[in-house]
């Protein structure tokens, strides 16, 4: 791949003026042949094989960022399903395994390890049982180590006999970690139609048919998108605007793929996929909620957003796959509440509620991300949030999902600060009207009959 002198000219104004940067450089490793009767054993080659494997992962993402001069800001890792390697031990408690992926990761020196996963839109297997059971317990205990089940898709429904219990594992793992605002469950994440090769955590992951090891690089550049709306000024028509993102998008995916497959050559392992997802930040101009006002809107949250970020998110998309043949993970637009400066002044003005939100992710690369709501919110209410959340990405044939975290001791309106990039959320407020019966029905909703493809 060649860059002409104007691409380069360009890529250090979006690095130096457009906050434009690597979001994640994630190792996928798989860990098939770690699996072993006995848990100790099988933790200690957990333990050894993310460590080879991942022990050169920082030095040579920050020997890129000097080279090319592009920040790189997360190095981390990604595993195969713990749940699935835990099964051959027969162990009820998997949790030793995020004692061993945290140790790993804190030796390698990441930022993240994704994979204490599990698989269960149409049915639990003993180990899945064990391992979302272990979750409260190992996120507790961990620094480093996120955690996503998989409980929908299109091709199997809705397995609401998960859901439930998922739900009760967010209330006690929102518990365990209250004196710090609840912030395992930023940690833990639920999906419909997960894909295996995003790089971005919490739901980063190693699915079946990938390599031995990968290297997947997620981008982010809605500081550069918001730029270049700006320049092009209210005036222009939405085909102008559509073009003018996927432009940028084509840019921001050039120099993802660069990064990515230097990274994979230099590691000695092979190059997955650019996810050109715009992520933001709660740093200032780097926000979706920015490019949706810029395309329109008065506020995020106002009538014709959900347009807005229709035409935001397919426009990135069709940059991106104009730029490479090896777009992949999510890629469009994610819109975690706590996560962009924007959103969260939408939520504290009144504009962007809990319903509108769930509008949104009918559109976006994801879902309900990074949704805070009152600590004694029940879990059958959290079940029903999560259950309408599923639907559609079943119905839709896309990869939806939920980050949420009731915040013990607040209500309603009130803020808790996490820092860093998780930001500040308003806790927002899910409504006075519940789903209990509806949460007490066991089974599974069937898959819709779209899903019959063959």
């Amino acid at each position: 791949m060649s860059f002409s002198d104007r691409e380069i000219l360009e890529t250090i104004r979006m690095v130096e003026l457009e906050t434009l940067d690597i979001r994640t450089t994630t190792l996928g490793i798989s860990l098939f042949d770690c699996a072993d009767p006995d848990l100790e054993s099988a933790c200690e080659k957990v333990y050894a094989k993310v460590v080879h494997h991942g022990r050169d992962l920082v030095r040579v993402a920050e020997s890129i960022a000097a080279d090319y001069g592009v920040p790189i800001v997360n190095k981390r890792i990604a595993v195969t399903p713990i749940a699935w390697i835990g099964a051959a031990s027969g162990a009820e408690d998997l949790s030793p395994f995020a004692k061993a992926l945290d140790a790993a990761a804190a030796e390698v020196g990441i930022d993240f390890i994704g994979g204490y996963s599990a698989y269960v839109e149409k049915g639990f297997t003993r180990a899945d049982r064990a391992l979302i059971d272990s979750i409260p317990q190992a996120l507790a205990a961990t620094q480093r180590v996120c955690s996503s089940i998989v409980l929908a898709s299109t091709k199997a429904g809705i397995n609401m006999d998960a859901v439930a219990r998922f739900s009760a594992i967010v209330k006690e793992t929102a518990a365990r970690t209250a004196a710090q605002g609840g912030i395992g469950c930023a940690k833990l994440v639920c999906f419909a139609n997960a894909v295996a090769d995003n790089p971005f955590v919490a739901g980063a992951h190693m699915g079946i048919g990938e390599p031995e090891t990968v290297l997947n690089v997620g981008v982010s550049g809605p500081g550069v998108v918001r730029s270049a709306l700006q320049r092009l000024g209210p005036d222009a028509d939405l085909l102008a605007v559509a073009e003018t993102i996927k432009r940028m998008s084509f840019k921001i995916s050039r120099v993802g793929e660069l990064v990515g497959r230097e990274a994979a050559r230099r590691l000695g392992t092979v190059f997955g996929i650019v996810d050109v997802s715009l992520a933001p930040t709660p740093a200032a101009g780097d926000s979706v909620a920015e490019i949706l006002e810029l395309i329109g809107v008065e506020m995020t949250g106002a009538p014709g957003t959900t347009a807005a970020l229709a035409l935001l998110t397919d426009a990135v998309k069709k940059g991106g796959a104009m730029a490479s043949s090896s777009v992949g993970g999510l890629s469009g637009a994610f819109i975690p509440v706590s996560e962009d400066a924007g959103m969260i002044r939408a939520v504290e003005a009144g504009a962007l509620s809990l319903a509108k939100l769930e509008a949104m992710t009918a559109v976006c690369s994801v879902g309900l991300d990074m949704v805070a709501i009152p600590g004694d919110t029940p879990a059958s209410t959290i079940a029903g949030i999560i259950a309408d959340e599923m639907a559609i990405g079943v119905v839709n044939h896309k990869t939806t999902a939920v980050r949420i975290i009731p915040v013990p001791g607040k209500k309603a309106g009130e803020k808790v600060e996490w820092g860093g990039l998780l930001g500040t959320a308003i806790v927002q407020d899910p409504g006075r009207f519940g789903c209990e019966v509806f949460h007490r029905r066991s089974g599974r909703i069937p898959a819709p009959l779209q899903s019959y493809r063959n």
